[in-house]
């Protein structure tokens, strides 16, 4: 599997794998990285951020491969700024959202273009996300948002989030996905769209067909990535389903260099 170095991608998931608590990644992956770069591996992200909420990141390390956005919506070439390949939720998704914030007024919600963030509605939890992501909204009605999203973010208290899945669920809402992405999030995706998905685009795409593929990650919505990748690992702190697919359990978390660990390991499989 490991037989090539320029034929290695590390791909992963930001936010609880790559990035700690704190939200700086570690100086020992950042750097780990770079050697791993230097020596003609490729290092990539799949985060379900915007472009706008990921550019952050990328003074303090680099990708030399094509990036996952908005939990598989698009690949998109950082160099060229353009988008690889690109998928949005239908347009009935509008009525849905509409429907969705009418019903439970404490909810915040995002909706994920290509330029911008819009917020439809605010709470305390959404502005915290904002903040973290270091993104500007937009605030505007679900009516004044423009076309083309690429997902939609509920935000509310993990102790809530029953509530809400239970009701979306007794919608029975088609032509969608509804996928809780952290414990205090839960989005709405084209059907059948995942960051497992965009990583087989990209392998085709981008002509990768005979690159070994690393992926790492934390949360349910890393699931059909690491299915798709040749080697699944993920941090100690990984939920147990993510733990059960996984080739490589590490014994340590995101507050501890996880990304590090991962690519001592590849080292170590190339020989």
């Amino acid at each position: 599997m490991f037989e090539d170095i320029s034929k290695t991608l590390l791909i992963t998931d930001m936010d609880g794998t790559f990035l700690p608590s704190s939200k700086i990644p570690g100086e020992k992956s950042v750097r780990a990285i770079g050697e791993f770069q230097a020596k003609g591996g490729k290092f990539s992200i799949a985060t379900g951020r915007a472009i706008q909420a990921a550019q952050q990141y990328f003074d303090s390390f680099s990708v030399n491969c094509p990036i996952i956005m908005c939990n598989g919506g698009m690949v998109y070439d950082l160099i060229g700024h353009r988008q690889i390949h690109d998928i949005f939720v239908p347009d009935s998704t509008r009525d849905i959202v509409s429907e969705i914030l009418k019903d439970n007024p404490d909810l915040g919600c995002e909706v994920l273009t290509l330029d911008a963030v819009y917020v439809p509605q605010m709470s305390p939890l959404e502005a915290k996300h904002n903040v973290i992501c270091k993104v500007d909204p937009v605030i505007c009605s679900v009516e004044d948002i423009p076309g083309n999203w690429y997902k939609v973010l509920f935000a509310l208290e993990p102790e809530k989030m029953d509530r809400l899945i239970s009701y979306v669920e007794s919608r029975g809402w088609t032509g969608v996905d509804f996928v809780r992405s952290a414990p205090e999030y839960y989005e709405i995706l084209p059907q059948n769209i995942s960051k497992g998905s965009a990583l087989e685009k990209m392998r085709s795409l981008c002509g990768m067909e005979d690159y070994t593929f690393v992926a790492m990650g934390d949360y349910n919505n890393d699931i059909e990535m690491l299915q798709a990748a040749d080697l699944a690992v993920c941090p100690s702190n990984a939920v147990d389903e993510v733990k059960e697919i996984c080739d490589l359990v590490l014994d340590v978390s995101c507050e501890e260099d996880a990304v590090a660990a991962a690519l001592e390991y590849i080292y170590g499989r190339l020989g």
